[in-house]
């Protein structure tokens, strides 16, 4: 079977013990990639998807480490380098909401949001470049939201720190081309996931199906479709990106 990277090529996924994490990790693994898994919390999720992994052929490691914590961070790549010895594909997908409206919002919800979704991402980024700068090659690509490019209501924490990462990717984009290595951001819609219905389910879907073209909630997988091709050579001549995965929300 045909695939899309080639043996060896191996890459981190933050966030990716459920949900849209989940799905990019099987499909990278799909497509040839040997894949760390990092997790905050749920374990039993993060050896499942271990398990699937290995099923198909492809090595998994799973390490536990939370995106506000530099020293957990500084461990995880180097448990990574211990046993892959490099990364070619890193998606920064790991990222948490804490909604409310902006005047009953609590400095800490709002603070507790950015480092977690925008400072997690500069640090996963900062570690794993020194490696792809090492080997000139790599690719980075992270999940922000169209929440980050139009904003969202009950969200300002959330959507700053999206748009923050779809500009901090940019500013990786143009910094580190001179080593090979790209950046991307995915920017999905309203997509089925337990955050989604976190946020709101039924009542969600309700209020914003009217502008969405496609009549339709997206799948993780969508995201996770989106994501391999901007990780593989058929995007070679794309970096510093956005792509909006979204059912036509936005247009």
């Amino acid at each position: 079977m045909w695939k899309l990277f080639d043996e060896g090529c191996t890459a981190l996924v933050t966030g990716a013990s459920r949900g849209i994490g989940r799905a990019i990790a099987l499909e990278l693994a799909r497509q040839g990639v040997d894949v760390a898994i990092n997790y905050r919390s749920n374990e039993e999720m993060a050896i499942s998807l271990k398990e699937e992994i290995e099923e198909m052929g492809r090595q998994a490691l799973i390490i536990k480490a939370d995106m506000q914590n530099p020293d957990e961070i500084k461990q995880m790549f180097k448990q990574i380098k211990s046993q892959f010895r490099h990364i070619d594909i890193l998606v920064n997908n790991a990222g948490i909401i804490k909604d409310g409206y902006l005047m009953m919002m609590s400095e800490a919800s709002f603070q507790k949001v950015i480092d977690t979704n925008l400072l997690g991402c500069f640090r996963i980024s900062q570690e794993a470049l020194k490696m792809m700068c090492s080997a000139k090659k790599g690719v980075i690509v992270n999940i922000a939201s169209t929440s980050g490019i139009v904003g969202q209501e009950g969200q300002a924490n959330y959507s700053a720190s999206k748009a923050g990462i779809i500009a901090f990717s940019k500013v990786v984009a143009k910094e580190y081309a001179r080593y090979g290595i790209r950046c991307n951001v995915v920017a999905p819609g309203f997509i089925e996931t337990d955050m989604t219905n976190d946020s709101g389910g039924k009542s969600l879907k309700d209020k914003y199906m009217d502008f969405i073209s496609l009549k339709h909630f997206g799948e993780p997988q969508d995201i996770a479709d989106a994501v391999a091709f901007l990780a593989s050579s058929r995007s070679k001549y794309i970096t510093g990106k956005v792509l909006t995965v979204d059912g036509g929300l936005i247009d």
